[in-house]
């Protein structure tokens, strides 16, 4: 019989094996290096209050804020931006040719704001050509884009300022977005993913020395970095993963500061959420395509461990759904395949409770490091039971679609729609 071979019994089981450990050996990895890096970076600095009057000689700030079909939250987006708590910037909104009234809101808020100016793209030419667009206007050297629904803390520009006047080779300082529609149930946990999951992941990448990605709804630019790589790629469907490898193997570095704030709508419904993280998965593995031969250049080998990373997860990926569906098989069926989920690691019983137990602590942590700055994160806790139910059957899916949709599909400008921003909800901060 085809199972009884010797070969394939020892295949079968390194692959139960990887399924297994690859995801709870990242775990701990990003659970380790996040408390390293909060003891390193965070720790002390969590008592460091702002200063009471900030000198006036920090450098100018552009704060650039592309927006499509932005109309119901533009205003709010553009009014904490103006209230911004830095002595000299400017706030320049794009209008990447919205269908509503965008550029109307915009307009109507000029006369009484000086610090504002307003760029019109008459079509829609997606974030990348808009957030150039508005880096060419700028006035000043130093850029921090978010998007038209982002509330921006007022404090974020001086935290983020600090990085580039410390160091020469920073080239951009990723911030800490924060969930502000948290009404439901796809709501509530995508507030503890973003600290279990993207927040810790941050400071676990910049402990090994490099960032995966910034992230595109909040980040700061040294607007001579951007336009040595030659600003944003239009054509890659996630800019954000793409400029920080195009900074990043320039020899640029790329930091993540935690108490740069920023609070941000997400999908709450699963059409939106599912839109959402198919683009995020397309663009990763643009991304890999684009620069897996980095692995043949010894000179940036400090970006290797992100590629093997990134090629081992689609990996993962991939075997996790062969082994499903051979279980299904099984299940239904009345073959010897059933044999080989004998004992299998991966299915609900002694082994699989220490998945469960990681993810859990891990949750754990990321609350703890990211309470500092995110009240309420306790009360998300319990629902976060559900992140795996819901949000890995996701993640694997919209990956595995993805890997395909991107293999063998055009190459083309990469516009965006108006996405799905979830249930409105201010936070006060």
């Amino acid at each position: 019989m085809l199972f009884n071979s010797h070969v394939l019994q020892i295949v079968w089981h390194y692959l139960l094996g990887f399924i297994f450990f690859y995801p709870l050996f990242m775990s701990f990895l990003w659970m380790f290096g996040a408390i390293f890096f909060y003891f390193r970076n965070e720790y002390r600095s969590l008592k460091q209050d702002l200063p009471q009057n900030l000198p006036d000689n920090l450098p100018g700030v552009s704060i650039l804020i592309p927006c499509y079909n932005e109309g119901l939250n533009v205003q709010e987006t553009i009014t904490h931006a103006l209230a911004l708590n830095y002595p000299t910037f400017e706030v320049i909104a794009v209008n990447d040719g919205s269908k509503d009234n965008t550029l109307a809101i915009l307009l109507s808020m000029m006369p009484d704001n000086p610090k504002l100016k307003v760029v019109n793209l008459a079509a829609n030419q997606g974030k990348a050509m808009a957030l150039q667009a508005g880096s060419l206007v700028a006035q000043y050297e130093f850029l921090i884009a978010i998007d038209g629904d982002a509330l921006i803390d007022k404090n974020c520009a001086y935290w983020m300022v600090r990085h580039f006047i410390e160091a020469s080779n920073v080239a951009a300082v990723t911030g800490n977005p924060r969930i502000r529609n948290r009404t439901t149930l796809l709501g509530k946990i995508q507030v503890g993913e973003f600290s279990s999951i993207i927040g810790i992941i941050k400071r676990a990448q910049r402990t090994l020395g490099r960032l995966f990605t910034v992230s595109g709804v909040i980040t700061a630019f040294r607007k001579s970095a951007v336009h040595q790589v030659k600003y944003w790629s239009p054509d890659m469907l996630t800019e954000d993963i793409d400029i920080t490898w195009k900074l990043q193997r320039a020899g640029w570095d790329v930091r993540f500061e935690p108490r740069a704030l920023v609070w941000i709508l997400m999908p709450e419904t699963l059409k939106g959420l599912w839109k959402q993280r198919l683009r995020w998965a397309m663009g990763g593995i643009q991304v890999m395509f684009k620069n897996i031969f980095v692995l043949l250049h010894p000179r940036q080998s400090f970006m290797w461990p992100l590629m093997v990373e990134l090629v081992l997860s689609l990996i993962w990926t991939y075997a996790m759904v062969l082994v499903g569906v051979l279980y299904l098989f099984t299940t239904f069926t009345n073959t010897e395949l059933d044999l080989l989920f004998t004992n299998a690691p991966i299915l609900p019983n002694q082994t699989s409770v220490i998945l469960i137990s990681t993810c859990l602590l891990q949750f754990a942590v990321s609350k703890w490091i990211d309470s500092h700055y995110d009240q309420g994160l306790g009360k998300n806790y319990f629902w976060m039971i559900w992140y795996p139910i819901v949000y890995w059957m996701i993640s694997l899916s919209t990956t595995f679609w993805a890997f395909p949709k991107v293999l063998f599909g055009k190459k083309v400008r990469a516009r965006w729609v108006s996405p799905d921003r979830g249930a409105h909800q201010t936070i006060n901060h």
